[in-house]
């Protein structure tokens, strides 16, 4: 038979006419499957961009299709959407020879970028955004049908998302660096005061620099405690908040040793504000002659080229990124006698036989004479300890790669806290604690066994010497845990600012501030000539 006859006949035609269409359908169920890919990696550039910091990333997330919906910032949203559009399509115009495309597109792009500028609402805008919305809707749309490619859109999108995790990682560490250097700076207001006092206190005769109640300084039935400091304010908030919170005021001496560059400073502010019947009296570190290096591994290891060259060496990082890592650890802090001196009670307080150990970086909130009353059970250290389920344990502070620690120490022994502690100085003279602390601080000399601090060696020292507290005595982590229970911190006896957010820098977190600034008179004339303020 004929095949043009065939062809020709009704039933063909209608055959072919269905395969056409089945035809036209299977290309665009192709498309349509390669619009829900771009779909399918926009949303899940969407979640990812959820976790990110917008105001650190420049304040824009990846192409949204929520921006239909009204919302108060729903006209930025979409500008920053249409800007992350158009930096793609922009690459592709341009590997594809289309340079006047191009060209409208860096320029809507700028126009928007002038538009929005630090907006976060539409209120914001101005009122000329609509226009480059639409502007920019017409020169996309354009793009759109002269460049939509969904593998090279995908590969571009892909790019965009590891790019921003790369500048989220970049930007973590610069935060780590700063805010370990804000750490370390002392605030101009502090600065100022500590000046000021300096300067008026070698104004005053000698006989005008004596504390009351000289006395009381070896008796060892009253309630003793060891404060070591070089920050004039933090120290007072320590002291008043002790005594304001005690029962019996009369029966707390503070043992306060500082530097000799605030030794004047700090006898002054408390000649000017004695502690209302308590017992305070201010030692400079520098005028304990036994403290030297060839009786303190510290002051030994001070003196060594590799250790000089390790924490004051000049050819620094040159980036904040590359920095951050190790500014904590080059930090020579961690080497300072009034650092360190936390483990000579015994020595600097000889007729003691309890002491209360506080840092600086606390508030006192409730009277702490039950501390006293505590049976340490033959042990040296009362403390709280800090130890979760999985962290906080000696693993975390100690190199148990090395033979010296994985033989003596166990992994898993939960970790406390300096702060608050107890001590037993009669118990710590028996069991020669100082000793036990010498022998592990010379086998550190090359950092092998921990990187910095007193804790790591503190645990090492007291291991199976620390009695637990209970943990209402002493509640840690304002200075770095923004999700500490309000219930917890007002029932806590000691709350303790310890991490890089300090309640007196301006890195703070504000929530946590007021439980420090309340101790604090800011109509104090020193306090308010120096302008200092809450």
């Amino acid at each position: 038979m004929d095949g043009s006859r065939i062809l020709g006949r009704p039933e063909e035609i209608t055959r072919r006419k269905l395969r056409a269409r089945t035809g036209v359908r299977k290309k665009m169920e192709v498309v349509q499957q390669d619009d829900e890919a771009l779909v399918k990696l926009e949303n899940t550039g969407i979640e990812r961009s959820k976790a990110v910091d917008s105001a650190v990333l420049g304040k824009y997330s990846i192409w949204r299709r929520e921006n239909e919906n009204e919302k108060a910032d729903s006209k930025v949203r979409m500008m920053r959407d249409q800007m992350i559009m158009a930096r793609i399509y922009s690459v592709l115009a341009k590997s594809r020879d289309k340079l006047d495309l191009y060209q409208e597109l860096l320029a809507r792009l700028k126009e928007s970028q002038r538009s929005l500028g630090e907006a976060t609402a539409d209120a914001e805008l101005p009122k000329s955004a609509l226009e480059r919305i639409k502007a920019m809707s017409q020169v996309l749309s354009k793009a759109r049908d002269l460049l939509y490619d969904c593998k090279a859109i995908t590969e571009r999108l892909r790019t965009m998302l590891q790019s921003a995790d790369e500048q989220v990682r970049s930007l973590k560490k610069q935060s780590t660096f700063l805010s370990q250097l804000a750490a370390k700076t002392i605030p101009n207001g502090i600065h100022c005061l500590s000046m000021r006092l300096t300067i008026d206190y070698y104004l005053l005769s000698p006989e005008k620099r004596k504390f009351p109640n000289s006395e009381n300084l070896e008796n060892p039935d009253l309630y003793h405690y060891a404060l070591f400091s070089d920050n004039v304010l933090a120290a007072s908030v320590v002291v008043n908040s002790t005594i304001m919170n005690a029962k019996e005021p009369e029966k707390h001496v503070f043992h306060l040793v500082t530097d000799k560059l605030n030794f004047g400073a700090m006898n002054m502010w408390f000649l000017l504000n004695p502690p209302v019947d308590a017992t305070i009296h201010v030692e400079n570190v520098d005028d304990f002659k036994w403290l030297n290096s060839s009786y303190c591994p510290v002051l030994k290891q001070l003196e060594s080229a590799a250790m000089r060259e390790y924490y004051f060496r000049a050819d620094r990082p040159k980036t904040l990124s590359a920095g951050s890592s190790n500014l904590k650890y080059r930090n020579p802090k961690y080497l300072s006698m009034l650092n360190h001196l936390r483990f000579y009670l015994p020595q600097v307080y000889p007729k003691l036989n309890k002491i209360l150990f506080l840092d600086d970086d606390i508030v006192v909130q409730r009277d702490l004479t039950g501390l006293w009353e505590v049976d340490l059970n033959g042990n040296v250290n009362g403390a709280v300890e800090t130890c979760g389920e999985s962290f906080h344990r000696f693993d975390k502070y100690l190199n148990f790669s090395n033979p010296n620690i994985a033989q003596n120490f166990d992994p898993n022994a939960c970790g406390w806290a300096y702060g608050m502690n107890m001590f037993d100085l009669e118990e710590w003279k028996r069991k020669d604690i100082t000793g036990i602390y010498h022998k592990w601080q010379t086998m550190n000399e090359n950092r092998l066994l921990w990187k910095l601090g007193t804790l790591p060696p503190g645990l090492l020292t007291f291991y199976k010497l620390t009695h637990p507290l209970d943990k209402s005595w002493h509640v840690l982590g304002l200075g770095y845990n923004p999700t500490i229970e309000r219930s917890e911190i007002d029932n806590a006896a000691v709350i303790h600012y310890n991490g890089n957010m300090k309640p007196w820098l301006e890195i703070a977190m504000t929530k946590y501030r007021s439980y420090w600034t309340k101790y604090i008179n800011y109509e104090h004339p020193y306090i308010h000539g120096c302008k200092i303020s809450q």
